[in-house]
């Protein structure tokens, strides 16, 4: 018998159905079942891919402040050469460019307002070279000369002690200087010149920054503490900063942004982990309706089956005509649900906003939400796993019906046909 005759009356089953009633009603069953799968599907595309769209827009803000690497001596002394270390760093062509840093936990004080902060020197010429705040803000860090004891301030650190552009604010040490009437705290006065607003605000409540060597004269730290780097891929920080550790030795330690901001980067991959395994469960739900599908074309095809079976067709062959069946109605369904959550997940930026109109409300309102847009980001790495997971749901989901059905006796199934 022609082995194609499988795929012909597999494809024939799947197409045909709709006439009678109880034929009617496994057509609607399996229909069900398709569009189960293709809203699971188009579900699970749609969020991951507003998620990884949100991690995007996050981490683009925290990265307009902080570098995508930082190579800082050991036991927070100063580097001996910044510039040594900057050159040897940047022989690889990931590294882009290098600005040297100083930075302590310190205190801000404006009167009787005291805040924590971590104070940050800079030198303005080359942060513009590594982070997106020093490029954007070049006019404003500018300000920021030697000698001069100026700071700028983040936006929401500012207004929490209610200072202005021009007040002076103090900064303490943490490191006081040891004197006859015991340790005293070492600090400063600064002048704010200004004030920056990142749009994370982290940084914009902890944050003040002050030129390198007014750091280095108030922190005692002799030069620059660190070195930041910028890189051409920011997703692999973390594999461009093992390697420039093996390379720079054990006299320095290299940070990567996902290690520096390490709670928040893992929180996000398993929040998005755990939201795809659970959206997954619909996918799974939708794939296993089509158990009850061919159970019940099985039962109603088995005068059918019977005949198959006395012109010749054997039970692998009679299994393999029920899993074209059901594999059909699941790559349907993928494919549907594929076609869909790409549709919605690469247009979201048209779609929310007149669903937006349409009910008159907004989803992310621009005074409760630090992003007041849906962003979305599909990515491949999240497409094609889920694509394959339904795919082998959609086919495991098919093999007990099908064994079923290859295991009906002829005879008995046409007993009393």
């Amino acid at each position: 018998m022609n082995p194609s005759f499988e795929w012909q009356i597999g494809w024939r089953y799947t197409r045909a159905g709709r006439a009678g009633r109880r034929n009617g009603f496994i057509s609607f069953i399996s229909g069900v079942s398709m569009v189960g799968i293709a809203l699971g599907v188009a579900a699970l595309i749609i969020v991951l891919s507003v998620m990884n769209g949100f991690q995007k827009e996050v981490r683009d803000q925290m990265l307009a402040v902080v570098s995508h690497v930082e190579v800082l001596a050991t036991e927070g002394a100063a580097l001996a050469d910044w510039r040594a270390t900057a050159a040897q760093a940047q022989q690889d062509p990931r590294v882009l460019a290098a600005a040297p840093f100083v930075a302590t936990q310190a205190l801000v004080s404006l009167g009787p307002e005291l805040r924590g902060a971590l104070v940050r020197g800079i030198s303005p010429a080359e942060e513009a070279t590594v982070t997106p705040l020093g490029a954007s803000q070049g006019a404003l860090l500018a300000q920021l000369q030697p000698g001069r004891w100026n700071v700028v301030l983040g936006g929401a650190l500012a207004r929490s002690l209610g200072t202005r552009v021009g007040d002076k604010v103090v900064i303490v040490s943490p490191s006081g200087q040891v004197t006859p009437a015991g340790v005293v705290p070492r600090l400063r006065q600064f002048t704010l010149v200004g004030v920056f607003e990142s749009g994370h605000f982290e940084h914009d409540s902890g944050l003040a920054l002050v030129h390198l060597e007014d750091a280095a004269r108030l922190f005692r730290t002799e030069g620059a503490t660190g070195v930041q780097l910028r890189l051409s891929e920011v997703n692999e920080a973390r594999t461009i900063g093992a390697e420039l550790q093996a390379r720079l030795g054990p006299t320095v330690e290299v940070r990567d942004w996902t290690r520096t901001h390490r709670t928040w980067f893992d929180a996000v991959q398993v929040e998005k982990r755990m939201m795809g395994i659970i959206l997954s469960l619909i996918v799974a739900v939708a794939a296993f309706n089509l158990v009850s599908t061919l159970v019940m074309t099985v039962t109603d095809k088995r005068a059918d089956i019977a005949i198959l079976r006395t012109l010749g067709a054997s039970p692998r062959s009679v299994m393999g005509i029920f899993i074209v069946q059901g594999a059909t109605s699941g790559l349907v369904g993928v494919a549907a649900g594929a076609v869909l959550g790409l549709g919605v997940a690469f247009n979201i930026d048209t779609l929310v906003p007149a669903i937006e109109r349409a009910l008159g409300m907004a989803f992310l309102p621009s005074h409760v939400f630090l992003i007041s847009r849906m962003p979305s980001e599909p990515m491949a790495a999240d497409i094609v796993p889920v694509l394959a997971v339904s795919l082998v749901l959609a086919f495991a989901a098919t093999l007990y019906p099908s064994w079923r059905a290859s295991q009906v006796n002829p005879a008995q199934a046409l007993r009393y046909e």
